[in-house]
């Protein structure tokens, strides 16, 4: 069974560095778990979802809310699915300092990544958004 999972955190360590470790990790582990996903980050939030089979995310969640590189872990949207919408990457990047402001004002008050002040249902149309208007990278 596949699940898709949304969640929203903060940067301990806003460093580049960080984020990228982050990534890297991800893309290294995720293929043998079977875990897709994208995360978009920007002004020290994470916005990440995350799909694959129930257990692989369950316990990919359970290492983030424990992972020391993140604060404020908050459960934003949980779903059972029949099929992946971010299969094509192993975790694809968003950079939130270049999406155009007018899509982020579509979801939000203001043009800035806050997923803490809106629904998942929002958050999670936001990265479709993005992944249609190819505002993802990191294809893998």
């Amino acid at each position: 069974m596949l699940v898709r999972l949304l969640y929203a955190s903060r940067a301990v360590d806003p460093n580049p560095e960080v984020i990228d470790d982050i990534l890297a990790q991800s893309r290294q582990f995720n293929p043998s778990c079977g875990i897709t996903g994208i995360l978009c980050y920007g002004g020290g939030i994470f916005l990440q979802a995350i799909e694959g089979g129930r257990l692989a995310v369950s316990e990919l969640y359970g290492h983030i809310q424990k992972d020391p590189r993140h604060k404020d872990v908050v459960l934003l949207h949980y779903e059972e699915i029949d099929e992946r919408r971010f299969g094509g990457w192993t975790m694809g990047q968003v950079n939130a300092s270049r999406i155009n402001t007018s899509i982020l004002l579509k979801y939000s008050e203001r043009a800035e990544l806050d997923p803490y002040s809106v629904s998942g249902k929002v958050s999670l149309a936001l990265l479709e958004e993005l992944m249609a208007t190819a505002a993802i990278v990191g294809r893998a």
